[in-house]
């Protein structure tokens, strides 16, 4: 029988059994299922397991976190649940079955948007910085902005909307590669195609509206002729015009001899395509996004705008729940192109704010509580700054007051927000940061909305929250009791056992207590990971480092435990103190399949501090769409005492002392 053999089958009684598996897999740290029906697994139950350290839902995906002995726990569970494991793959299309069609397509839009959002963010900050230095009168009595005055800033003003007018004019581009790197088809079509969507030839999407219809360009066909017009900016036309060469290079793939297919396929996929966006596709897309963005622009500025103002407030929350709230990046976009700002995203940063002060109640409500704080406080650090997933899953939700406190702060926001028309240049970073994407005329209106959405909460939090967690401490009173009586019965065992483990590690090498640099990079803490599993310390303490090599390098003498082979993006390490450490490169890098990736070393085998384990590939890691911040987490301390993490500094492998312990 497997070490893990009797949580194994409790587990699989508690996810509604085999016939309720569809798919399973598992990678570094988490299991991975696909459920026939969700709503059979008894969520409560399975977090309550010693062997689990937390659970959630993603993209249809049922993941149990179990830590770095997931490989063991995974193979105990198939040989007793009698079914064969998966590829990643096999169970994300397998999960696929249990979202609706808005869901698939919200996470297919979602996917497409990602990659282009740290260059979306750095749009709107360089739209807001111009803002301030060329439309803000603040010199010789109001008369002038600091462009007016100073040749310089003149010149920073001009130089940066090289940038901006990249990021949000040739936005199509973006999109038609995002889509085709996401199909797996050829990006470099992808590219071509955008291209021409923007190119200089065509009349400029925004001068068509001040553009006499007699005045615009044509394409003379003789029998036809069309309208040469730019899609800058545009949303709708870029994904529908790559979606249409996507598939048209399927199916020339599928048709044309291997021989010729390098000839035929580009040229007829991306020729059609072209023609299609065009001639079709293009001027139905852009009336489309019109549509979209004037009834949401009505909704913001009409009759009933406090209404909807409050009812988006209210809501926005949980849509990230669900993941629907990614749909709001493209009518954001579509805003900002058919208006020249959004009202919509200013909600969006003050929901973030809202939900991060509801955490702000629950860390003073719980500040005697050491080990709520280790979630808490970084949790709402990161919520003001725009990542509201570990408050709302690692605190708001599971006490579930905090949560709908931060909703009423966030409608009470939005509504004051909508009220005085308050206007983003551009999506920008969430949270507090925020007010650096508002323009100008507005950022006074917006610290009104960012004092009611801190306010709100927190008073709501801290007025709820002291009789509910009154009541939850008499329950835990109760519960503590019993557990007394427990450990009093087991009181001689659990004595025996410390004794020998204190006789185990008299008998270890003592060795240098210090961790040294995995990587040569910039040293940061956890939570500045922006991962929900790492970041709220489900798996343990830890830090990270942003590499600036490609190998990474055991921090300590130890025994290699864990390898993932499929994936090989990862390492598990055994101290002989007891301590175990993960070693995880890159967010959700599983996905690649090992692409990128290779073990330098073998399960079980013995390594010094400083020895290469694994090389990676930070260009194919990139192009995979995912960060390759690295972490290093401590999922079992063992018998080290008092350890200290250093962050915030630039570390050089196998030199710089990054963790020290007793």
């Amino acid at each position: 029988m497997g070490k893990y053999a009797e949580d194994a089958r409790e587990l699989l009684r508690l996810v509604g059994g085999k016939e309720n598996i569809a798919a399973v897999s598992h990678c570094m740290t988490r299991m991975r299922f696909a459920l026939v029906d969700p709503g059979k697994a008894d969520i409560k139950a399975i977090e309550a397991m010693k062997v689990v350290k937390g659970s959630f839902t993603q993209s249809g995906q049922f993941q149990v976190i179990i830590g770095n002995t997931v490989s063991d726990f995974y193979n105990d569970f198939v040989k007793e649940a009698g079914i064969e494991g998966v590829s990643k793959d096999a169970v994300k299309q397998a999960a696929k079955k249990n979202q609706n069609p808005l869901q698939r397509i919200v996470t297919a839009l979602a996917e497409i948007f990602a990659p282009l959002i740290p260059a979306i963010i750095t749009g709107g900050l360089i739209l807001g910085f111009r803002n301030c230095i060329d439309s803000l009168y603040l010199f010789e009595n109001g008369t002038k902005t600091l462009c007016d005055i100073s040749q310089f800033w003149a010149g920073i003003d001009s130089f940066l909307w090289l940038i901006g007018e990249a990021v949000f004019h040739l936005l199509p581009v973006g999109i038609c590669w995002s889509v085709t790197k996401k199909m797996g088809t050829t990006e470099m079509l992808g590219i071509v195609l955008g291209l021409t969507l923007v190119s200089g030839q065509l009349l400029n999407a925004y001068s068509v509206a001040t553009t006499a219809a007699a005045d615009i360009p044509k394409w003379d066909f003789g029998f036809v002729k069309v309208n040469m017009i730019g899609y800058q900016g545009q949303v709708i036309p870029a994904i529908l015009a790559a979606f249409t060469l996507v598939y048209l290079e399927k199916f020339f793939r599928k048709i044309t001899p291997q021989v010729v297919s390098m000839i035929v396929v580009p040229f007829c996929s991306l020729v059609l395509a072209v023609m299609a966006a065009h001639f079709v596709l293009g001027p139905i897309g852009w009336q489309i996004g019109s549509v979209v963005s004037s009834v949401v622009f009505a909704g913001i500025t009409g009759s009933f705008k406090v209404v909807f103002g409050a009812i988006f407030g209210l809501v926005y929350a949980p849509l990230v729940i669900t993941g629907l709230h990614h749909m709001s990046n493209a009518i954001d976009l579509q805003l900002i192109a058919d208006y020249g700002g959004t009202m919509l995203w200013p909600m969006i940063a003050l929901s973030n704010i809202a939900q991060g002060s509801a955490v702000l109640g629950m860390i003073i409500l719980q500040r005697k509580n050491e080990a709520a704080q280790e979630v808490n406080v970084p949790s709402c650090v990161s919520c003001y700054l725009g990542v509201t997933e570990p408050a709302i899953f690692g605190v708001n939700l599971k006490h579930g007051f905090p949560f709908v406190c931060g909703m009423i702060g966030s409608a009470l926001a939005a509504v004051v927000c909508v009220a005085t028309s308050t206007t983003a240049n551009a999506i920008g970073v969430g949270g507090l940061p925020g007010i650096l994407s508002i323009q100008p005329q507005y950022m006074s209106s917006f610290g009104i909305c960012m004092v009611i959405a801190i306010a709100v909460p927190l008073v709501l939090t801290l007025i709820v929250g002291k009789k509910k967690l009154a009541a939850e401490g008499t329950e835990n009173t109760e519960m503590a009791a019993d557990m007394a009586e427990i450990a009093a019965g087991a009181g001689a065992s659990a004595a025996a056992g410390v004794t020998a483990s204190v006789m185990k590690a008299a008998e270890t090498e003592e060795g240098e207590k210090i961790f040294k640099a995995f990587l040569t990079g910039k040293v940061i803490p956890l939570k500045d990971v922006n991962d929900g599993v790492f970041s709220e310390g489900v798996m343990g303490e830890g830090l990270a480092i942003i590499p600036d090599n490609e190998t990474l390098y055991s921090p300590v003498d130890a025994e290699v435990s864990v390898l993932m082979e499929g994936s090989r993006h990862a390492c598990g390490l055994s101290m002989a103190n007891g301590m175990e450490v993960l070693l995880h490169i890159g967010i959700d890098t599983v996905d690649m399949n090992g692409d990128g990736f290779e073990y330098l070393v073998s399960q079980g085998q013995k390594v010094k501090a400083g020895d290469p384990l694994v090389r990676f590939s930070k260009e194919k890691i990139k192009a995979a769409g995912h960060p390759d911040v690295t972490v290093c987490i401590i999922t079992e301390e063992g018998n080290a005492k008092n350890i200290q993490f250093k962050t915030g500094m630039q570390a050089k492998a196998q030199e710089t002392e990054i963790v020290s312990f007793e």
